[in-house]
């Protein structure tokens, strides 16, 4: 980490900057466009798909960029690469078929547009960055799985709490500790929050009431501690996970049961915890003398030990995860095999026979974090394939949904991910 700015320097002094197309121009495309070119050296912004043209332009006009080129067919966009003009389109797909076109960023929130682009982009060997927590909790799995084949990098992001989480984790076992939970730190849940009771709010920080809505329900918070599980192998200890209230984050060690803990490890939450943002590891230690040293050192008696990164800056920190994939081949955040943890779909309020499911941060359901195992068991829908699908039976406010409660829309590619993401790991998992 320490040597990705010099990495970054070379790249900029060479005139070879890391070529980044961004996928989406919504609220948080547009800061990670302004964070890409106001600028950060050694990367360049080359392109923004987005289907509504005007809103790429506007991503590149809010960071004092005021020409761009309209393209439409991949040697269009390969020719404004090349003449270093800034390129926009609204087929997010050229970005994939672009040769100097490195890695794509996706920010596109969806779960079936976003696996097309993932897998047409691993095809066309783009690495991918996926600030798109909706696709990587459902399909991330698989998606590593082709990533691995093609010989490129699929990621989450630093500055989302599932990347902070990590590359603490990551460093802290780098110098010799034993992990035992991460998560994050959040301020409020309510499951039945909907789009309406957002609308405000959402207003002020001009967001979509939608996406303000999946955090303010728990979805979202769901979705990034099942990217952790499955980057970590940390399970949840119970489903929804405890989510402790504490004043401090260092106090969780006190709630968290120790023999989960040493069991494989927790995923979790601490709920209105000082420093009130960022995410936590938690390590454990046994020995003695070590365990005076770091009573010495202010932190704590033990043998439960709480790190902590107060901060998490989704749109700053993604930079650093295009760095690693590009010119390392290191994932920030990505699976280690097969899933771990899955976000089911629940009910937010009593819903009839014939309703159709409106996804994350609807009126409809809120996501939960269940053990994969369980899961599956139990046939539960997963909140990130829950939009479109139509209820064949009444269901109760706060009912688990399952695959026999609902049908499918027809054709969905999504659908046929997720079940060859079944089929392959259920296979691997038989005893030869």
């Amino acid at each position: 980490m320490i040597a990705m700015d010099e990495l970054l320097r070379q790249r900029d002094v060479q005139g070879d900057p890391i070529k980044v197309a961004l996928a989406g121009a919504g609220a948080a495309a547009r800061m990670i466009a302004l964070q890409l070119l106001t600028p950060v050296k050694g990367i360049r912004l080359v392109a923004i798909g987005n289907r509504t043209l005007a809103n790429a332009e506007q991503a590149y006009k809010e960071a004092g960029v005021n020409s761009t080129a309209t393209v439409t067919t991949a040697g269009e966009l390969e020719g404004a690469i090349a003449k270093g003009v800034y390129a926009v389109t609204d087929n997010a797909m050229l970005l994939c078929e672009a040769s100097n076109v490195d890695v794509i960023i996706d920010v596109t929130g969806t779960v079936e547009f976003g696996a097309r682009l993932a897998m047409y982009g691993i095809q066309n060997r783009k690495h991918l960055v996926l600030v798109n927590t909706e696709l990587d909790s459902t399909l991330g799995p698989l998606l590593k799985v082709h990533a691995d084949r093609a010989g490129v990098t699929v990621t989450n992001t630093d500055g989302d709490e599932p990347g902070v989480a990590m590359t603490l984790l990551r460093y802290l076992k780098a110098i010799g500790l034993e992990p035992v939970a991460a998560g994050n730190l959040k301020g409020m849940i309510d499951p039945y929050r909907t789009p309406e009771t957002q609308r405000s709010f959402a207003a002020q920080y001009s967001m979509n009431p939608i996406i303000v809505t999946s955090f303010a329900d728990g979805t979202k918070l769901a979705m990034e501690a099942a990217v952790l599980a499955n980057a970590s192998g940390f399970k949840a200890g119970k489903r929804g996970m405890y989510g402790i209230r504490c004043v401090h984050v260092k106090e969780i060690v006190n709630y968290l049961p120790l023999n989960q803990l040493l069991d494989g490890g927790l995923v979790d939450y601490a709920l209105g915890a000082e420093p009130y943002t960022g995410a936590f590891v938690i390590v454990h230690e046994e020995h003695p003398i070590k365990r005076k040293n770091l009573s010495y050192l202010k932190m704590g008696e033990g043998p439960l030990y709480v790190f902590y990164t107060p901060y998490h800056l989704p749109h700053v920190q993604v930079a650093s995860t295009v760095a690693r994939a590009v010119l390392l081949r290191d994932a920030t955040v990505s699976p280690v095999g097969a899933p771990v943890c899955d976000v089911a779909a629940v009910a937010k309020k009593d819903l009839k026979r014939g309703e159709v499911f409106d996804g994350v941060g609807g009126f409809a359901a809120y996501g939960v974090i269940e053990n994969s195992d369980v899961f599956n068991t139990e046939g539960l829908l997963p909140m990130g394939l829950s939009e479109g699908c139509r209820l064949m039976k009444d269901i109760q406010k706060d009912e688990p949904i399952t695959y026999t409660d609902v049908e499918l829309p027809e054709g969905r590619f999504c659908d046929k991910l997720r079940a060859e993401q079944n089929r392959y790991f259920s296979l691997e998992s038989k005893p030869v």
